[in-house]
């Protein structure tokens, strides 16, 4: 595997060639990415609305949801929290923060485009329809949760979960092998996922399929008859109270953790060991005699 300094070198020059894409080509690859983690974030859902336990459910999500993305890395889409690590880019002088912040302006895009043509796949095709309209009450109870945290408390979430995305895509980086690749990725996001923190890019989803599926008649009976408190879930709740803190947080969470690490492993970082200081041949004899 790459050393940490090895990997900053490495990382100047990928996000010199993502901040350089075309447009087009940043919003495809977003679209990818955010389809493959809301793919993630559907099978959690799909998986866990059963389970009565919390800690089994937390356990049974961390374990399913980095599949989504060990596929965003290995198909090389675009993903906006992974972005973050241009940082090192900009610090190492190979792209200039307006390169960063187009970068991240169409892949944030094309991630919400891909997540919401999923969500509304999977409300309005039938796999929230599983379990009597349980996949569907759970989605809600899932996405109304999200909607009511605090400001803040959605702010740090945001910032402790991308610290351990951009810890995943650089460890996937790090490896010279398939394998290698998507264990790097796995462990991390299985932590944040357990833990509870926010993801942008994800609650695209979870929220937007919440979202859709309060507006199905046949969902929102459901819901009712299981007692479910829906009054968070509205689109409000999910851009201001829970989309624009969590994204903020991501950013400061990514940036933090790509200027620590150009802080502390960049190659002009790195102390060189200093030249050894060749003693004239006719010296040392003079000396010895």
């Amino acid at each position: 595997m790459l050393t940490p300094t090895e990997f900053v070198n490495s990382y100047a020059l990928i996000g010199q060639k993502k901040a350089k894409n075309s447009a087009t080509r940043l919003l495809v690859l977003g679209v990818l990415a955010g389809f493959l983690i809301g793919m993630g974030a559907a099978v959690t859902n799909t998986a866990g609305h059963a389970l009565t336990n919390p800690s089994v459910a937390k356990i049974v999500s961390g374990l399913l949801f980095p599949f989504g993305l060990i596929m965003v890395i290995l198909t090389g889409a675009e993903l906006f929290t992974g972005n973050c690590l241009i940082t090192i880019s900009v610090l190492e002088k190979k792209v200039d923060w307006k390169g960063m912040l187009r970068n991240w302006f169409y892949v944030y895009v094309g991630n919400f485009i891909g997540a919401l043509l999923l969500a509304m796949a999977c409300t309005y095709s039938g796999p929230l329809s599983l379990n009597s309209n349980g996949v569907a009450v759970y989605t809600m109870k899932v996405a109304a949760g999200k909607c009511a945290l605090t400001f803040g408390n959605a702010f740090v979430l945001g910032i402790l979960c991308n610290v351990l995305v951009c810890i995943a895509v650089a460890m996937s980086l790090m490896s010279k092998n398939t394998v290698g690749r998507a264990i790097g990725a796995y462990l991390p996001i299985a932590f944040f996922v357990i833990c509870g923190f926010e993801h942008s890019v994800a609650n695209m989803y979870y929220i937007t399929a919440g979202l859709l599926a309060k507006n199905v008649p046949a969902y929102a009976e459901a819901a009712a008859a299981a007692g479910l408190d829906v009054s968070a879930l509205t689109w409000w709740g999910f851009l201001v109270h829970n989309l624009l803190p969590v994204t903020l947080g991501n950013i400061v969470g990514g940036c933090s953790f790509g200027a620590l690490m150009w802080f502390a492993h960049g190659p002009e970082q790195v102390a060189t060991p200093a030249p050894v200081r060749m003693v004239p041949h006719e010296t040392v004899k003079k000396t010895a005699s």
